[in-house]
């Protein structure tokens, strides 16, 4: 990753205290936005130096101050698509990624301190801080989620596993109404971290005067609001009405209030699912950040997404100008002589991707298919590197990557200290007479068609489940279902909806196999998110029982691993609990070791540098951005910062 900076990174982790940037208590000339100023006028809405924090967040624009006002054109892609959102107007956390991803700084938080075993996170928020309707933002909150959620057996089903350490979950200890501390029985080096991660941070999405009325402890009556609205319980409606098991979910509640720079709770909003056309998102008039010159931010009053049914679209959509910034459906290999031809028409130039994902895409078989038989097979070592050894990788990177790229599994880079080729390039190359070979072994036996027999005399069908949008993927596979048919193994593919998808496969157990890319492929990032290399959470697609098991082991859902398993997983949990960096480094490239030696997935290629568009009127984009989700593109470049000249 182009100027990621470990020894940055890792002081951002452990040092004693950081502190925002502030500025001197000048707010009170601060213009008022004229979006807002019938609200104000009209007394419904208190004057803009009332409703920013008593230290705002000052941020220094990137090319020069800019104005309020305008809006940001925009799309999401097919239904469940609602995970975009987190990337272009969900990423505040208490603390978040830098621009360059070479360490944290402080966010929602105004501060935080930690002291030199990472076992005490404290941690001030801002004085005066409030919710998009106007009410406090304290520790009250923070508390709330403690015990209404992370530490309520009926209400936690997300996991938070970052918030352990020891095999103890920490505890929270409040100093103030600004002040709260986050203790662990042992150190935790990788918390804020974790906390920065795309959508991991839950204290800032949890508030306390609006969840409280859905929750029994709080209101004796929930049950019965529970039933008004058609659901089962109140842990249902609290469910629902927090968000957290369902990024859709969460975007289209248009009464909960939140702390990010755009909302669909405002007055012109419109949430995600209300309009089949258009999703609006408007400005937050207490967002806690302003400019240098005092101008609260954002600068764009409106985020408008066009709901688009396929990238085909999107396409064309950004081709005639109507997308103002797009990187995710469209900036592939085949589509950048066509963006690069209608860039003048369009009114739009292109911004560089480094690349930080695993893989361009990873195979991924289910280790927890519920048939008994289909499981043992694809648990079979042998049978996954017979299936690798069948794919021609360099045919897809010719093909689909206009030969970008050079055959490898999710792995780090070649340039990362922690760089194993045994787990890069194994079994990658392309051998369809040994994967004949190893296949005869397993399975002898064939149908009419030359397809091969299970242990139940059942043609071997691999069906793999596929997100529509993702036309990398789509384009692979058509090139791939012929290699593996030519092994003897029945493989087809079935795309379907983002949502369906999310359903099927994320949320499912039944599918026989899917593919998908990102974790991360460099130092602190790929220690963060190891998907591909330990089952820990639910984007580990080969093994979600595993993965559930790693947080909620006694989830009647959860599947124990076997032994060499749950070995990687302890592994990794001695990972997260060290704060020395040289011993985090020993740990990972163990992790790493191990995760080569149990082969969960096998991959295409890792991915060369990558593109997006972004409309020539368009004022402080980077011209240089990492590509991740965990690191959310744009989020950390601090969107709230753009506007259009």
């Amino acid at each position: 990753m182009n100027g990621f900076s470990r020894r940055a990174f890792l002081a951002g982790s452990t040092a004693f205290a950081s502190a925002a940037l502030v500025a001197p208590q000048v707010f009170g000339q601060t213009p008022e936005s004229a979006f807002l100023q019938a609200q104000v006028d009209a007394g419904t809405l208190p004057p803009v130096a009332d409703r920013l924090p008593a230290n705002p967040l000052v941020i220094e624009p990137w090319e020069r101050v800019g104005q309020q006002g305008g809006q940001w054109d925009h799309a999401l892609v097919g239904g469940g698509s609602a995970s975009m959102l987190v990337r272009y107007q969900g990423y505040d956390p208490l603390v978040r990624f830098t621009a360059d991803w070479s360490g944290i700084e402080a966010n929602v938080a105004e501060s935080y301190e930690v002291n030199e075993d990472a076992t005490v996170y404290t941690i001030k928020l801002r004085k005066g801080h409030k919710w998009s309707d106007g009410q406090p933002f304290t520790t009250a909150d923070v508390q709330f989620w403690y015990d209404a959620y992370f530490t309520d057996a009926e209400t936690n089903q997300a996991g938070n596993v970052w918030w352990s350490a020891g095999g103890k979950p920490a505890t929270i200890e409040v100093v103030d109404e600004q002040t709260f501390k986050v203790v662990f029985a042992a150190p935790n080096g990788f918390f804020l971290q974790q906390m920065a991660w795309a959508d991991q941070d839950q204290l800032v999405r949890c508030p306390k005067h609006y969840l409280e009325q859905f929750h029994i402890r709080y209101n004796p009556d929930a049950d019965k609001l529970a039933k008004a609205a058609g659901l089962e319980s109140w842990i249902a409606l609290f469910q629902q009405e927090i968000g957290y098991l369902d990024t859709n979910v969460y975007f289209q509640n248009t009464k909960r209030p939140a702390l990010t720079a755009w909302t669909f709770t405002g007055e012109g909003g419109k949430a995600l699912g209300q309009d089949t056309q258009t999703t609006i998102a408007v400005r937050n008039p207490y967002y806690h950040k302003v400019d240098t010159a005092g101008t609260q931010l954002p600068y764009f009053d409106r985020i408008v997404y066009q709901m688009v049914a396929d990238p085909e679209v999107l396409l064309l959509k950004t081709l005639q100008g109507e997308i103002d910034m797009m990187d995710q459906y469209i900036a592939t290999p085949a589509n950048k002589p066509v963006l690069f031809d209608g860039q003048e028409a369009g009114g739009y130039g292109f911004y560089t991707l480094k690349e930080t994902a695993a893989n361009v895409m990873a195979f991924q078989l289910n280790l927890n298919h519920v048939n008994p038989t289909r499981r043992e097979l694809f648990n079979n070592l042998e049978f996954r590197r017979a299936l690798s050894i069948a794919v021609d990788r360099q045919a897809l990177i010719d093909a689909v990557f206009v030969g970008q790229g050079a055959p490898a599994h999710a792995s780090m880079r070649e340039d990362d200290p922690l760089y194993n080729e045994q787990l890069a390039k194994q079994y990658t190359e392309f051998d369809p007479d040994k994967a004949n070979q190893m296949l005869d072994a397993l399975l002898s036996n064939k149908d009419g068609e030359g397809y091969r027999l299970d242990a139940d005399g059942q043609r071997v069908s691999i069906i793999f489940e596929l997100d529509q949008t993702r036309t990398t993927f789509l384009d692979m596979f058509e090139l791939a279902i012929p290699m593996f048919q030519a092994v003897g193994i029945d493989a087809q593919m079935r795309t379907m909806d983002r949502s369906l998808w999310e359903q099927r496969v994320r949320r499912g157990r039944e599918y026989d196999a899917t593919a998908h890319q990102f974790g991360a492929n460099s130092g602190i990032a790929a220690m963060l998110d190891p998907r591909f290399y330990v089952p820990i959470n639910n984007n580990c697609f080969y093994a979600q029982g595993w993965a559930l098991y790693f947080t909620q082991p006694d989830n009647p859902d959860a599947i124990e691993p076997p032994a060499e398993v749950k070995a990687q997983q302890e592994l990794y949990r001695q990972l997260v609990a060290t704060a020395e960096p040289a011993k985090q480094q020993e740990l990972m490239a163990q992790v790493l070791q191990n995760a080569a030696d149990l082969f969960f997935t096998f991959g295409v290629s890792l991915p060369a540098d990558g593109y997006g568009i972004v409309g020539t009127d368009m004022v402080n984009v980077l011209k240089q951005m990492p590509n991740s989700f965990g690191w959310p593109t744009p989020g950390p470049a601090r969107p709230e910062q753009f506007f259009k000249a």
